[in-house]
């Protein structure tokens, strides 16, 4: 008997998440004779729970295709992360019903180490409850922070913004810093992993190309140091351009942008560490500055998508679907890169125990000794990551044409559930 597939997105969204969603329904669609139909949560896990099923088999063809090139998350998402089994028994419990009365035997959620560990403990209550159900982890995090897969999908497009920005920005202040702006910061995402403040340093190639500075997680943020660095880059270049990460800490452990105040998962929520470098360059050494936040810009920016990412995140979307046809549960699709030049990559599989709740941190290797800059191997890693374009189609009023799911729902079954 043909089961279906629930598929569902979590989490911050990235530029080519839908591409991985693309993936997953028309790999599916493929195999009509193996698979019943494709729902995907409304709103991610918390639609679920609530039985709020979208019906993909009311999107035709085209649609399901324009998803490849569409940013955002085309079901929706969200920052909801179920606790431990014991604590909260009956949001899996509700979870399993839900699969029951709509026939899934594949789940399939599309997110990061808080996701992998969702899907893992689904997989475990699903068998101490006597339903079968196969559960199969979906990698995507723009902060490229998963263990075990060389990266993940969504970083590749982060970075490729990220470089454009910076080398785009930089080239303006150089312009106009003999009478006007000295110093320009850019902040970027990444809370303790510095992947993406990394991926700036691609936009130098020479001595004294910009970013002149780069603030990491895991490099302890001096003061002094970092104050000697910018008047170095501005008295010897005429500017500085600096990238900073989210979550840079200082020498105590401490977040320079602590808000005070937990997001949904518990994390620290970050106020903007952008102005606070800024009004630091400015009081201590008098600089004009500029300064900017990424934030929503960042991974948002299919317009500027890198080819390479974009072809990854449709390949774990298509090798989930796979997964779960050869009857692999608890378990995600990776990444394996094979070689650097030419660059060749291949998709694996690991088990989700391996990535719930873990994090990859930036390698000491990659930053350079002084750290505020890259390696010529953290260059080596990230360039092919950035490699191709994959433009979306335009439309006549010179905008991409992005496309919208209807997001019809199958009709209830149980009873509501207060989430």
């Amino acid at each position: 008997m043909k089961k279906n597939i629930l598929y569902a997105q979590s989490g911050g969204v990235t530029p080519v998440i839908n591409a991985t969603a693309c993936g997953v329904i028309e790999t599916a669609r493929q195999n009509k004779e193996k698979i019943g139909n494709v729902y995907a949560g409304k709103d991610g896990i918390i639609g679920i729970l609530r039985e709020e099923l979208i019906d993909t088999s009311r999107e035709n063809k085209t649609a399901i295709a324009g998803l490849k090139h569409t940013p955002g998350g085309a079901f929706g998402s969200c920052r909801y992360k179920l606790k431990g089994i014991e604590e909260n028994r009956r949001e899996y419990e509700r979870l399993i019903e839900v699969f029951r009365a709509h026939d899934i035997g594949y789940f399939l959620y599309n997110g990061g180490g808080d996701s992998s560990d969702t899907a893992y403990k689904v997989s475990q209550i699903g068998k101490k409850m006597g339903f079968s159900v196969q559960c199969i982890g979906v990698p995507k995090t723009i902060d490229n922070d998963l263990p075990v897969t060389d990266n993940c999908p969504g970083f590749g497009s982060v970075a490729k913004y990220i470089a454009v920005s910076i080398q785009e920005a930089s080239l303006d202040v150089e312009s106009m810093a003999s009478s006007s702006t000295k110093v320009f910061v850019l902040e970027v995402m990444g809370r303790h992993a510095g992947w993406i403040a990394a991926a700036a340093g691609l936009a130098g190639t020479e001595e004294g190309d910009p970013p002149h500075i780069i603030l990491f997680p895991e490099v302890p943020f001096k003061q002094r140091e970092f104050l000697k660095k910018v008047k170095y880059a501005v008295e010897n270049y005429g500017y500085c351009t600096i990238a900073v990460s989210e979550g840079v800490r200082d020498t105590k452990g401490k977040f320079l942008a602590d808000a005070g105040t937990r997001d949904a998962f518990g994390h620290a929520q970050l106020g903007g560490v952008a102005p606070v470098v800024a009004n630091l360059v400015r009081e201590k050494l008098g600089y004009k500055y500029h300064w900017a936040v990424s934030d929503y810009l960042q991974r948002s920016a299919r317009h500027v998508a890198s080819g390479t990412d974009v072809e990854q995140a449709y390949a774990v979307g298509e090798a989930a679907v796979n997964l779960a046809l050869e009857g692999k549960s608890g378990v995600m699709p990776i990444i394996r890169r094979v070689s650097n030049n030419p660059y060749r990559w291949e998709i694996g599989e690991t088990s989700l125990a391996r990535v719930a709740n873990r994090e990859k941190m930036l390698p000491k290797s990659y930053i350079s000794a002084d750290g505020f800059g890259i390696t010529p191997a953290a260059r080596r890693y990230l360039s092919p990551l950035i490699q191709g374009e994959d433009y979306p189609p335009y439309g006549p009023d010179g905008l991409p044409k992005y496309v919208r799911m209807k997001k019809i729902l199958a009709s209830k079954k149980l009873p509501a559930f207060e989430v």
